[in-house]
């Protein structure tokens, strides 16, 4: 590990005002020291032991999403994001992470990143609620940028408004990344909608028709399906949904529900699918109801490794 990173943060995963300090003054003073850490990063293959993800995500606000139920802001405080991070990190059973540059980039100056599957979130130009959300540009990572970095997977949002042109230029992007993916021979999972316009705000069909005729679209785009992967709601019929494809996998954990039991039950049915590799979830174990974030992620991983005792 390079002297310049932060070092890794022990058993209980919180920041201290130290660690706090030394983020901010390492990426002031020193900016190449991410891309040190980047490069001494411990990397893992990506599926080993059972052959099953678990995922957190933390992507959301690059969008401008940065609620959670009640609470519009949830997300907005920086230091409490990474502690709930660190914490699922440490968790047995946690594969990976999901994120954007800026929480990748922190997360690899505080060490906690060594055998972890990462990967890099692609598109958030597809702002909450703006006029322009379903034009969803690449601002995020590119592929060339997930190679440098060493990361390990790409991740894109893909929401498709058959009534709004700005989806077009959408999956025309998403072919080209896609196709890049194949050819830098890294993994890229779309995460695909059928989507509409209610009252100014982008809705997401989650019948299982919709889902179905979205997986379809995205598993056609780019030059090749070989690096292809899925990342679809839990919706009804999943049966069904399932029976669409025969690419890998991976369910989207969705927003927090009012009953976390009946989350969990729903996402164990899931996950006994064929087809289905395992779980990406963010905001619902990120920030829980109860805020027990360590239970919330121990639960889950239980879920998508129950025969290996949450360790993959």
């Amino acid at each position: 590990m390079s002297d310049r990173t932060l070092g890794t943060l022990g058993t209980l995963a919180t920041l201290s005002a130290a660690d706090r300090h030394r983020l901010r003054a390492t990426r002031a003073e020193h900016p190449e020291a991410i891309a040190a850490a980047h490069a001494a990063r411990r990397r893992r293959p990506l599926l080993r032991g059972d052959g099953r993800l678990f995922v957190v995500a933390a992507d959301h606000p690059a969008r401008g999403s940065l609620g959670v139920g009640s609470d519009a802001m949830a997300m907005a405080d920086r230091d409490s994001l990474l502690d709930r991070l660190a914490t699922a990190l440490a968790t047995p059973g946690v594969d990976g992470v999901l994120a954007t540059p800026d929480v990748i980039d922190d997360l690899a100056l505080l060490g906690v990143l060594d055998d972890a599957v990462v990967v890099g979130s692609m598109n958030r130009g597809g702002l909450r609620d703006a006029s322009f959300e379903m034009d969803d540009r690449f601002t995020g990572y590119d592929v060339e940028a997930i190679v440098r970095d060493r990361l390990d997977f790409a991740k894109t949002l893909l929401r498709i408004d058959l009534d709004d042109a700005g989806s077009l230029a959408t999956l025309e992007a998403h072919a080209r990344a896609v196709s890049a993916a194949h050819a830098a021979g890294v993994p890229i999972m779309i995460e695909p909608f059928m989507t509409s316009s209610r009252d100014g705000r982008a809705v997401n069909d989650l019948t299982p028709d919709a889902s179905v005729r979205a997986m379809s679209i995205a598993a056609g785009l780019g030059t090749s399906s070989a690096h292809t992967w899925l990342k679809v709601p839990v919706v009804e019929d999943m049966e069904r949904v399932m029976a669409a494809t025969t690419l890998p996998t991976l369910l989207l954990g969705g927003e927090r529900g009012d009953d976390p039991d009946a989350v969990f039950a729903s996402w164990e049915k899931a996950l006994a699918l064929p087809g289905v590799r395992g779980l990406v979830a963010g905001r619902s174990l990120l920030y829980p109801s109860d805020d027990d974030v360590a239970g919330a992620v121990a639960t889950a991983a239980r879920l998508v490794h129950p025969t290996t005792g949450s360790t993959p």
